[in-house]
């Protein structure tokens, strides 16, 4: 087959990767709008079962991403002047840049070729090609040509955020929560390498304007921000994307969705096909598991078409509960006040139960008791299952 990956990201890479290692004699280049090297963003996170899926389907790229991550197994939350901490919340984050070369360097040593520094439009540039994967972001201009027939919809949020960096390494995955005379503000936190940490700050539009962090300069913002998060920071500081002349880039976020995913030979993947809130952490994970798929597809189904269709039933089907789950995330933090006067230990409960679409409509200090009662039941259940076999393995052995 000849494809054309229009998107050098996680998910056009991998894909790459699994199709050559099905086929070398496929024919797989994938064209990237920057250059080799630039990429956007800090760290990204993903869990132990997602290293589990890409050794399954690669085992040298993914001890490479192994070797290049980090791990953390605690989360920490600052609510005002005190700090709580939750154990056993194990999960990895690495570079997006050191990610991006670890793959881009295992599908060339595959045979597949990568281009830089050129933009593609439309997918008939490449006549000849099977398929055309678009991997090229949630701005995907192969999508936008047919936003009708995809059935694109974008629903913006209400907050306001920004994803920086910091020189201080975060041990274990942190939030803080920052009460200011115009509302509050918020980050996440969380270590990507030995040198620096990914920070997101966060808040209501009418905090970011009250801050004054709307009209503030590149340098002032940065500077409010490192004061704002002074006990998190520990004295260390923030770091802006270079586009945005080292400061903070402010975004609304945006969720996407596509009612059909594939058009002909032209194929959505990634950001392009879906997004989900940046509070669940799943993007990159997705990505991949997209890229999984559709060679799985692909392999499996001798027709394209049929492999395509395939393809959008099982990820359409498994994004259903992580989409739910990212909309309601966002929604916790919208409704931030409902909940942050809940004593610390209890505010952080909560916030690992925001996926839940119960959490909205019942009172939080109740919501709170009944997850812990069903907490204990369950506790008692798993006690049960494991005294039961052990129980009856005495009273056999004294009958």
């Amino acid at each position: 087959m000849k494809l054309v990956c229009v998107g050098g990201g996680p998910a056009g890479l991998y894909f790459s990767i699994l199709m050559k290692l099905q086929n070398p004699a496929h024919d797989i280049t994938v064209y990237e709008r920057n250059a080799a090297g630039s990429t956007y963003g800090w760290g990204v996170t993903y869990w132990g079962d997602l290293f589990d899926s890409l050794h399954g389907n690669d085992p040298a790229s993914a001890l490479a991403v192994r070797e290049n991550s980090v791990r953390w197994c605690d989360g920490i939350a600052y609510v005002r002047d005190r700090r709580t901490v939750h154990r056993g919340d194990e999960g990895f984050a690495i570079s997006r840049r050191r990610l991006l070369d670890v793959l881009a360097r295992r599908a060339r040593a595959l045979g597949v070729r990568l281009e830089f520094g050129r933009e593609i439009t439309d997918e008939a540039d490449f006549p000849g090609a099977d398929l055309v994967i678009a991997c090229d972001g949630i701005n995907s201009r192969l999508r936008a040509r047919h936003s009708g027939h995809f059935g694109t919809e974008v629903t913006v949020g209400n907050n306001t955020y920004a994803w920086l960096g910091t020189t201080k390494v975060f041990d274990s995955f942190t939030f803080a929560f920052v009460e200011t005379p115009h509302g509050w503000v918020w980050c996440y936190a969380y270590g990507f390498s030995a040198e620096h940490s990914t920070l997101i700050v966060e808040c209501s539009p009418k905090t970011w304007a009250g801050l004054g962090l709307h009209e503030a300069s590149h340098a002032e913002g940065l500077a409010l921000l490192e004061r704002l998060f002074a006990e998190p920071l520990d004295g260390h500081r923030l770091i802006g994307r270079a586009e945005t002349g080292g400061g903070a880039q402010w975004l609304k976020f945006r969720t996407l969705t596509n009612r059909t995913w594939y058009r002909d030979n032209l194929v959505l993947m990634g950001d392009a096909a879906h997004t989900t809130h940046y509070s669940i952490g799943a993007g990159t994970t997705l990505a991949l598991e997209d890229a999984i798929a559709l060679a799985d597809a692909l392999r499996e189904n001798s027709e394209t078409e049929s492999a395509l269709a395939r393809y959008q039933q099982e990820r359409t089907f498994a994004l259903l509960s992580v989409q739910s789950a990212a909309r309601y995330s966002a929604q916790w933090y919208e409704n931030l006040p409902r909940y942050v006067d809940l004593a610390p230990d209890r505010m952080f409960a909560l916030l690992g139960q925001r996926h839940s679409p119960l959490l909205p409509y019942v009172p939080p200090q109740l919501y709170y008791r009944i997850n812990q009662a069903a907490e204990r039941l369950e506790t008692l259940r798993r006690f049960k299952r494991w005294l039961g076999p052990r129980l009856a393995r005495t009273l056999h052995s004294r009958a």
